[in-house]
């Protein structure tokens, strides 16, 4: 049953990621950042908003609005919308778990999926500051950042651990989401790249640990 709920997710994040791309290719990518210009400031705080709640939630899919940030803002502007939502909503998360414990975080992760923030807990991140970062750089981060924050882990080293990530993993979904609606060769390959290396990482930290 959580198999088929994950791929529903992903199947979910392709259908967003689809539909985007045809809106913009259908109404033009300038027109549609006219459009988002006029909204001024709410504009970047409504897909802050998103991908904000998507984290703390995690069962929503959170990678449709880091591509979408990308396109609609550009690189810069995107990753730095993205880069805030991702440390203040995994910093949210930390803070739940470790002021309110495993209860309330199931009430926010659901209990279908509890069972991923204790096997996380259970790969003693806290002790490894490495296999943490490796971590906090896959999808799983917002999970991550519940499952740390429910052991006995300091916030300096949470927090150095979190804004690392999110400097090396984060310009990986906006960088897609440039290139593909700017048309740039250059982010796109670099996109490619990361994901490769992102990849990578996941496969890493996932083993299980030998006993």
């Amino acid at each position: 049953m959580k198999r088929w709920i994950a791929i529903a997710r992903w199947v979910l994040i392709g259908v967003l990621i689809v539909a985007v791309i045809a809106v913009i290719n259908k109404v033009g990518i300038e027109r549609i950042r006219d459009q988002v210009d006029q909204f001024g400031i709410w504009a970047p705080a409504i897909v802050f908003g998103l991908r904000f709640t998507s984290i703390i939630v995690p069962v929503l899919p959170g990678t449709a609005y880091a591509i979408l940030a990308g396109g609609l803002f550009g690189f810069a502007q995107g990753l730095l919308i993205v880069a805030l939502a991702d440390l203040a909503s995994c910093t949210f998360n930390f803070y739940i778990a470790r002021r309110y414990g495993r209860g309330l975080v199931q009430r926010f992760v659901g209990e279908q999926f509890m069972e991923k923030v204790d096997r996380l807990g259970q790969r003693h991140l806290e002790r490894n500051f490495f296999l943490m970062l490796g971590f906090l750089m896959t999808g799983l981060f917002d999970f991550v950042a519940y499952g740390v924050g429910l052991t006995s882990i300091s916030w300096s080293r949470y927090l150095l651990a979190l804004v690392v990530s999110i400097a090396v993993a984060k310009p990986l979904w906006v960088a897609a989401g440039a290139g593909i609606f700017e048309g740039s060769q250059l982010l796109l390959g670099f996109a490619i790249l990361a994901a490769l290396g992102i990849g990578a990482i996941t496969a890493f930290v996932q083993r299980e640990p030998q006993s």
